[in-house]
């Protein structure tokens, strides 16, 4: 089978690694002041680690050529190693409780950057239809 959309793979893999990454941006920013999570220890703020993995396609048949590279992007999800941050503890003053020591302001800005490159790979995506569809349509016209 003939393969019209070849870019669209990879910006899939990149749609959904971006989904990922702002998912666990938006768990970093709900827990930023929890003290205590459900196992009784204090939240770790999650990383989103981004791998390019070069996969060579293998095989001849009709519609592939052997040795075309197709690009994927593999996600790890890390739990960051920074020790709790101490804050005052606003139900009992003069008393320091533990959060976990994540930035909110660094979170937001991160979200903005994952929320950008997302719509533009969901660009790159259109743009990859749009091309597909006018190359089809190229034999209709007389």
């Amino acid at each position: 089978m003939i393969d019209i959309i070849p870019g669209i793979h990879t910006t899939g893999s990149a749609l959904n690694a971006e989904r990922i990454r702002q998912d666990a941006i938006a768990q970093n920013m709900a827990n930023s002041m929890n003290s205590r999570g459900p196992d009784g220890k204090i939240y770790q703020r999650q990383k989103v680690i981004f791998e390019n993995i070069l996969m060579q396609q293998t095989g001849g048949g009709e519609g592939t050529l052997a040795g075309v590279a197709q690009n994927e992007i593999a996600v790890r999800v890390e739990t960051d190693p920074k020790p709790p941050r101490m804050v005052p503890d606003p139900s009992d003053p003069g008393k320091m409780k533990e959060v976990p020591d994540i930035n909110v302001q660094q979170e937001m800005v991160d979200l903005i950057i994952s929320q950008r490159t997302y719509e533009a790979n969901l660009a790159v995506a259109k743009s990859s239809k749009t091309m597909a569809m006018q190359t089809l349509g190229i034999g209709h016209r007389a």
